[in-house]
């Protein structure tokens, strides 16, 4: 229950809905901030939140088509018309009467933008929360997951004016929280901002649901047999995954019992990495499943009465994790597979090399490409169970010491008690 002296909270986003890390991490602060008797709401363009502590706006979600038609004309060019920059302004106004309304309805203490003051997705959004904290000294926590600098389609911009206006703002009321220690370090050679550093976290306090008789069908729902050895690649088909690493590990340990199976769909950025990938898996003799039909946000059957079943599921059936990505945010995937206790090869991705590898965790690692001693390693990881198991549960016990919601608590003391003087976190 949470207490009288609870500080109402507002969650403000351009999308609180399925299995997206902005999603996923905003869902882990609120469960955090509830426990220590906080109360969240949420405001944002698409939510599979609660709807009576909700307030869901379409034009806050980046996929409406009148934002869809900015960003088509403010990024890829270097100058734009006065009708963009008009439409720009009309929705930001109207979206500021939204975020007052919400503050009012709710009556919030605090607002945690998740993500929209960073990343250029809905730039009317952007604008309207930093005129609305200009204006009012709401007090904010602004967590980025993901700056612009960061990605190349937002290289050639139309809207330099308001990127550097908004995203994120300098002001005074804004605590900026960043997710890994170079977007702490680009934030402030890029803004003067300082941030505080909260990693992106996982419940390593308490153990993940033993494999039950439900998840049990998981490798035959996906025509693997018993004695199959799943090699598991947790993420989206997308070519910064570097999934082509991933197929060559499988085909250089010349074992027909190895299959690789891709637990997520193409996504947003197209099918041509994903034929790519097929016709690789095809000439190197490698059996790759793709089973993003079977795997959702929770258990359900489908239409024709088909499981479907979650990651946690998928986790719980895997033998070995691949995760060969060459650019990461932070490593949700990694996180995961040292809390479902799965041995796994790790591309030495940046974030990687400066945020987890000095924790000392024991990975497979490749730089880049694939050596002969990592397939070695592989193979004994496969073969020598009391090995594998040394690795796994040396790998919990880092991420229940740096990655917990225990770490998760005692950052946000630090940045509610900033505002409020209250330290009942």
């Amino acid at each position: 229950m949470a207490s009288t002296m609870g500080v109402q909270i507002g969650f403000v986003g351009t999308r609180f809905a399925g299995t997206d890390g902005v999603s996923l991490e905003s869902a882990k602060w609120a469960q955090v901030l509830w426990d220590n008797g906080h109360v969240s709401h949420w405001y944002s363009g698409q939510s599979d939140r609660d709807k009576a502590t909700s307030m869901v706006v379409p034009h806050a979600y980046f996929g409406h088509p009148d934002i869809e038609w900015i960003n088509r004309r403010a990024f890829g060019t270097r100058t734009r018309t006065p009708d963009v920059t008009q439409r720009i302004y009309t929705l930001a106004d109207y979206l500021k009467k939204t975020l007052y309304e919400f503050t009012r309805r709710f009556d919030l203490d605090l607002l945690i933008v998740q993500n929209a003051l960073c990343i250029p997705m809905n730039l009317p959004l952007g604008v309207a929360l930093t005129n609305f904290i200009a204006e009012t000294g709401f007090p904010t926590i602004a967590h980025h997951h993901d700056f612009y600098w960061e990605r190349d389609r937002f290289s050639v911009s139309a809207v330099t004016d308001m990127l550097w206006m908004a995203f994120p703002p300098a002001l005074p009321q804004i605590q900026n929280v960043t997710i890994n220690s170079f977007a702490q370090e680009d934030l402030s050679h890029r803004r003067g901002v300082s941030s505080i550093l909260v990693p992106n976290v996982l419940d390593f306090e308490n153990e993940p649901p033993q494999a039950d008789e439900y998840s049990s069908h998981f490798r035959k729902d996906i025509g693997l047999e018993e004695d199959d050895i799943l090699f598991l690649q947790p993420t989206r088909v997308v070519p910064r995954k570097g999934i082509e690493h991933a197929i060559a590990l499988v085909a250089a340990l010349k074992n027909d019992k190895c299959k690789l199976v891709i637990s997520h769909a193409s996504g947003d950025e197209g099918n041509e990495y994903l034929q790519v990938l097929m016709d690789l898996a095809e000439s190197s003799g490698v059996d790759l499943r793709l089973c993003d039909h079977q795997v959702g946000d929770k258990r359900a059957f489908d239409a024709d009465g088909n499981r479907i079943y979650t990651l946690a599921d998928a986790y719980s059936q895997a033998d070995f994790i691949t995760y060969p990505s060459i650019y990461e945010g932070f490593g949700n995937a990694l996180l995961e597979a040292f809390y479902y206790r799965k041995p796994l090869l790790v591309n030495r991705y940046s974030i990687y090399v400066a945020d987890i590898e000095p924790k000392g965790a024991k990975v497979i690692s490749m730089d880049g490409y694939l050596t002969k001693d990592v397939v070695s390693k592989v193979e004994r990881i496969i073969r020598d169970k009391t090995f594998r198991d040394e690795m796994v549960d040396f790998n919990y016990e880092i991420g229940r010491a740096f990655f917990s919601y225990g770490v998760l608590r005692r950052k946000l003391r630090a940045l509610v008690t900033n505002f409020t003087g209250q330290d009942n976190l």
